[in-house]
């Protein structure tokens, strides 16, 4: 039965995403206003996982590196930002300003420990890309124990 539930909380998160990513796009398409900003305001991201590494992409477009906070505590990670955009948009009979500003904050539980000291992290055309090496198991050790 974990399966199942397993299965359906996946299902349940990728719809969650389809839909965000709907609302995003008519947002951003025809300026709709009334849409909530919540949905912009989380980033997407994607975690996968090798042998050695476990890898997140998020997805952070606009947004200046030295405006991103990423921390991991234990196998918490948390990516915070802030938000300032400004776009203007002008022509003879017309003239355009938006302005975006706000902070973001996502946390997320990783399926295992990593090495800290060693994670790497680049920003490139609105992609974080994390590497975060495991932490290799430790081996079980076995201690004698004297009876008194």
């Amino acid at each position: 039965m974990p399966g199942l539930t397993i299965w359906k909380n996946q299902e349940i998160n990728k719809l969650r995403r389809d839909m965000d990513r709907l609302f995003a796009r008519l947002r951003d398409d025809f300026g709709m206003p009334h849409l909530p900003k919540i949905v912009r305001d989380l980033p997407f991201i994607g975690l996968s996982e090798t042998e050695d590494d476990l890898i997140v992409n998020a997805e952070i477009p606009g947004i200046n590196p030295e405006d991103l906070d990423i921390s991991i505590a234990e196998d918490i990670l948390t990516i915070k930002g802030e938000m300032k955009q400004e776009f203007v948009e002008e022509s003879e009979n017309y003239h355009r300003m938006e302005r975006q500003y706000g902070s973001f904050s996502r946390t997320l539980q990783l399926p295992c420990r990593v090495m800290i000291e060693d994670v790497k992290a680049t920003y490139a055309k609105g992609i974080l890309h994390i590497v975060m090496p495991k932490c290799k198991p430790e081996r079980a050790r076995a201690f004698k124990i004297k009876i008194r």
